[in-house]
Parts: structure tokens; sequence; C-alpha cells
């Protein structure tokens, strides 16, 4: 069993930045794909970001070159960081997991954690 928690949301004026943390409680977290999913009022979630096993990451067109997603091995922690944010990126953020190959497709990824709000004001 897989579980994550994230932490480092909160509220930002436009052009800020916030650091989003996910801890994962897993055995072997450098088998997993690792991603950041988000979630806007009354839209459907949608992928930001994710790393798979080896270190690669894949971005969104939406957050390409504001958003870098990292993550430390030996602390079983994924991180998220955004720059420059718009009121667009303004929506709960969740930590997931799979022990496949990395997509961003919501559908596929059997682990969450329980999100952390952004809001971003103009």
């Amino acid at each position: 069993q897989v579980q994550l928690v994230e932490s480092g949301g909160g509220s930002v004026q436009a052009g800020g930045s916030l650091r989003l943390s996910c801890l994962a409680s897993v055995d072997t977290y450098g088998a997993y794909c690792m991603a950041w999913f988000r979630q806007a009022p009354g839209k459907e979630r949608e992928g930001v970001a994710h790393v798979n096993s080896d270190g690669t990451p894949t971005y969104a067109d939406s957050v390409k070159g504001r958003f870098t997603i990292s993550q430390d091995n030996a602390k079983n922690t994924l991180y998220l960081q955004m720059n420059s944010l718009k009121p667009e990126d303004t929506g709960i953020y969740y930590c997931a997991a799979r022990s496949w190959s990395c997509t961003m497709l919501v559908g596929f990824f059997n682990y969450w954690g329980q999100g952390t709000q952004v809001t971003v004001s103009s």
C-alpha cells in the first residue's frame, strides 16, 4: 500500500511562487512514476507534470517553463516548484503514483494524496 501526503499549498498573488511537497510511504519509491495533478473548481482533474523512475520529467504545456518537478529518492519525497503563478493555476493539487510507466492520464494512477489547495489571486 502506498500513502501520499501533500503539503506546501497556500495563497499567493499572481507572479509569485510556491513549492509543493509529497511524502510517499513506499518501500521502493524509485520504482514508481510520480506525478502532480490539479483540479480547478468545476473542471476535471488534469495532469501537471510527472517524473519516471529514471528522473525524466514531463510537463503539461500550460506549465512548461514555470513549474519544475523533482524528487529526492533518499527522502521519498516529490516536489513541485511553481513560479510565475497565474490565477488559472488555482486549484487543488494532488500527488499521485503508479508502478508502471508514466502517463498524464488520471485513470491510470492508483495511488492519490488528499490534495493541497493552491490559490493565486490577480
